[in-house]
């Protein structure tokens, strides 16, 4: 009916008949652009922004992570595209077939996009919710975009060739060798992506080491052919996704998933301080908090033991049980450890002895901090060794260490 009229327009204005034809289709296409160009600007000028006021006034994320990825605004351009496309049909399928294939065509790139910008807005929200247990899926998305635009692609040269979008699978089929060599590391990524997230073995907001890269921080973004960490430096170091599963890697989770964090630390002492505790010795240990009931204690079941046995103590200090210094002040560690509340109870607690070394005799403290942050975490650690190194000298022990160039200086002024 408008082509109809457009020709009447023109005959009556005095075109040549011959003419009219072509002149009718022109205006006629230049009518629906127009048309279609004012339904776009009343869909973007008012319904656009109405959608923009409630997404503002609900408090769910879904609708403002689809505002902002701009998908209403791409979907907004199918309607336009579609009037279009309706009325170029209603002309006959003769009538501009390229102009309708190449619209049919921009329908489907727009229609793509606006199915990335809904992926992309359920990436946010998924990613923004910051419980344990969740698993980045931005790869699994990554990878389903690079299939819908192979698929969009595939059908857009279907369409506008007018060929079957079959006999392109098939030519893509016959590709297979050179589509593995292009994209051989976005192939190894996106297994990689899917081993990742099946295992659990690493998440956005993990804490890893990854010598061999450079890497060692929290884990900012997993994508299809990249692991993005910000080291400590605060620098970015960018990991290959698939080197993940092929190279070894330290994922810290489980020590910020637990309920402390591990002081692991020795100090060597001097073996030729090591001796057993005379009178005095332990009269001066009784007078300490965290050891006069230890020591009370204990003496008291080496007595009984000792007399028990009949053990002639005068004869040498190697008959019977004694008390030894390094003895109470493990006990003396052991106690202050547990009297610190900034110490996890509730983990492994040891004080221990290593394999002795010509560098002296290791004493171990193996305990876990209740705070796991890491300055505090530094801050407790140090606390407690200087605590101990201070405290060393009250127990006639004395830690060992390299001589230093003013030690051989002051021994060789004697």
């Amino acid at each position: 009916m408008l082509l109809s009229w457009i020709q009447e327009v023109l005959l009556s204005v005095g075109v040549p008949t011959k003419s009219v034809d072509e002149l009718a289709v022109v205006g006629f296409v230049g009518l629906v652009a127009a048309g279609a160009s004012i339904v776009y600007w009343v869909l973007k000028t008012y319904l656009l922004k109405l959608i923009h006021r409630v997404t503002l006034k609900t408090s769910n994320k879904w609708d403002d992570a689809l505002m902002d990825s701009r998908m209403f605004h791409r979907a907004l351009r199918l309607i336009p595209l579609t009037i279009v496309l309706l009325c170029i049909e209603r002309l006959g399928p003769g009538q501009l077939v390229i102009v309708k294939r190449m619209v049919f065509a921009v329908i489907i790139l727009i229609g793509a996009r606006t199915v990335e910008a809904f992926l992309n807005a359920v990436s946010v929200v998924y990613h923004a919710d910051k419980e344990a247990s969740r698993k980045p899926i931005r790869p699994l998305f990554q990878a389903l975009l690079i299939v819908l635009y192979l698929l969009a692609s595939i059908f857009i040269i279907s369409v506008l060739l007018d060929k079957e979008p079959w006999g392109l699978f098939s030519l893509l089929g016959g590709l297979t060798a050179v589509t593995m060599l292009v994209f051989k590391d976005t192939i190894l990524g996106f297994v990689a992506g899917i081993q990742l997230g099946a295992n659990d073995m690493v998440r956005e907001g993990d804490w890893i080491e990854m010598p061999k890269y450079g890497a060692d921080g929290d884990v900012i973004e997993v994508t299809v052919n990249t692991v993005k960490v910000r080291n400590w430096d605060k620098t970015i170091s960018t990991i290959p996704t698939y080197a993940l599963i092929s190279d070894s890697f330290k994922n810290w989770r489980g020590m910020s998933e637990s309920g402390g964090r591990r002081i692991k630390r020795s100090i060597c002492i001097d073996m030729n301080t090591v001796h057993f505790a005379d009178e005095a010795m332990l009269q001066k240990f009784r007078k300490m908090d965290l050891l006069k009931d230890y020591v009370e204690k204990t003496q008291q079941a080496i007595d009984a033991e000792n007399a028990q046995r009949n053990m002639d103590l005068s004869a040498t200090v190697v008959n019977g049980r004694r008390q030894t210094n390094l003895g109470i002040f493990r006990a003396y560690l052991v106690n202050y450890l547990r009297d610190n509340p900034k110490i996890h109870k509730g983990m492994t607690f040891l004080v221990r002895h290593l394999q002795p070394t010509p560098q002296g005799l290791p004493i171990e403290i193996y305990v876990f901090s209740a705070d796991k942050n890491w300055v505090n975490y530094e801050a407790i650690q140090a606390d407690i060794f200087d605590h101990i190194l201070a405290s060393i000298p009250e127990f006639g022990l004395r830690v060992f260490q390299q001589p230093s160039g003013n030690d051989v200086a002051a021994l060789a002024r004697r």
